[in-house]
């Protein structure tokens, strides 16, 4: 399943509509240290499908060190949404994202990803360098702007190591891909890099890798994962149909806020009854919403779940019994035909994360020989959901790396796990604050020793 073109075009549409960041493109990354670098992206945060001056900022950078930078629209993203209807052309490769290639000789080919896109969330970490943006999200609701996931981190280790690679070219033989991707936390970037021809019109990668700060590993730290490491992430939508009426009488009625309940209940056994308990998965209802008066009875109740798994063949078992719960309850209450709920799959799915076993059995041996064993942590697979899981999942299973990489300072980290320590911030929250230098530091470390590597 993916995203159908109608729904892409929609969200880039209103993408286009929206106002971005107010602050001028006049920085140049070029010159700039790591640390300076990171600070304006940390600053200058943009919305998914936004990352107008992000992007400007990545590219410049790397046309200055000598890639081929591409930052066009496709052919098939441009007759598909942009010119036709619209009149504008957005620049780069399934959105702002661009692709920027290095040939150094024979030898394999290695793309290295970052994402670019921030969170509508209100900063409130009071660092000096906090963002203050303000936009207008894609429902149109008005927004502080975030980078709460990291994704200056990453962009700013992106760019380090691209300079560390050029640096030590001599190093290496091969055809090096960085690509800078948007929307990841939408979860419709990297399948609008694919759709737009990422692997047909630019070197087909051997190997992937990329990495993600966490929150909740001490900087200068870093953590792998292999086989399953993120979830199949689907969002589903339920409407549940019934007869209004009067809430004195309800014989008169069906009651779709009962069936939304046995709904919600009978969907807790779908995890505990018909998965493998040694098998991952979760069914959230995040979202009920029906009715609008003590006494009156509705026609509907809408209902928004998340659900969660590691495996296709379990995600597929969890969405078939989704619908057959939804139904079977809603026909128990005599609501057939016309009046059975409307199950719908969103598009925005993201699949799940796969670290081939031995690239992180190889990346491991790298990395524990440079910084150490007690340095690198078995990270634990997370029901979170990443899209870089997309650039794996071709005919021909494309070898993929996601390293975490340790963001917390040495002294939050361990002020922390002290009996009554204060938790730390997650990732996406308004207080999420990485320790920069050493992050930074070890970040670009880990990639560049890596790429060389699996250059060999």
């Amino acid at each position: 399943m993916k995203p159908t073109v109608l729904a892409l075009g929609a969200i880039l549409l209103a993408a286009a509509l929206q106002p971005a960041s107010a602050e001028p493109a006049t920085f140049t990354a070029a010159g700039k240290t790591l640390r300076q670098i990171y600070e304006h992206l940390h600053r200058n945060p943009e919305l998914a499908f936004k990352e107008e001056k992000t992007s400007a900022v990545l590219a410049a950078e790397m046309q200055q060190l000598g890639f081929a930078v591409t930052t066009r629209v496709g052919d098939k993203w441009a007759k598909q949404r942009v010119i036709k209807e619209y009149g504008k052309v957005r620049d780069g490769v399934g959105g702002y994202g661009f692709v920027a290639v290095l040939k150094n000789g024979p030898g394999p080919t290695l793309m290295i990803r970052t994402d670019m896109d921030a969170l509508p969330v209100v900063e409130k970490t009071g660092l000096p360098y906090a963002s203050t943006v303000r936009d207008t999200g894609l429902g149109g609701e008005a927004t502080g702007v975030m980078h709460a996931c990291g994704h200056d981190i990453h962009m700013t280790v992106w760019l380090g190591t691209a300079r560390e690679l050029v640096d030590r070219k001599s190093e290496w033989k091969g055809t090096l891909v960085m690509i800078a991707q948007p929307a990841e936390e939408i979860g419709l970037g990297s399948i609008s890099m694919l759709e737009d021809g990422l692997y047909t019109r630019f070197p087909k990668p051997d190997r992937v890798i990329a990495l993600h700060d966490n929150a909740a590993l001490p900087a200068g730290s870093i953590g792998l994962g292999s086989g399953y490491v993120m979830a199949n992430v689907d969002s589903v939508d339920i409407l549940v149909k019934g007869v209004g009426g009067h809430g004195a009488y309800p014989q008169d009625a069906k009651d779709p806020i009962v069936v939304a309940a046995r709904i919600v209940t009978t969907l807790q056994t779908l995890v505990s009854r018909e998965i493998d308990a040694q098998d991952s998965a979760v069914v959230t209802v995040g979202a009920i919403n029906g009715g609008f008066k003590h006494n009156v009875i509705p026609d509907e109740v809408k209902m928004q779940l998340t659900v969660r798994s590691f495996a296709d063949t379990t995600r597929d078992k969890l969405l078939k019994g989704i619908a057959r719960i939804a139904k079977a309850e809603a026909q128990a209450a005599g609501l057939e035909g016309d009046k059975a709920p409307e199950i719908s799959v969103k598009d925005d799915y993201t699949p799940s994360l796969y670290n081939d076993p031995k690239l992180v059995e190889r990346v491991s041996g790298i990395l524990s020989k440079e910084f150490g064993p007690t340095k690198i942590a078995t990270a634990q697979p997370t029901m979170g959901g990443e899209d870089f899981s997309r650039y794996g999942r071709t005919t021909d299973r494309i070898p993929l790396a996601l390293i975490w990489l340790g963001a917390v300072s040495q002294a939050r980290y361990d002020a922390s796990i002290q009996p009554g320590g204060r938790p730390l911030p997650s990732l996406h929250s308004s207080e999420f604050q990485p320790d920069p230098d050493p992050t930074i530091a070890t970040g670009v470390k880990a990639m560049a020793i890596t790429a060389i590597d699996l250059f060999k």
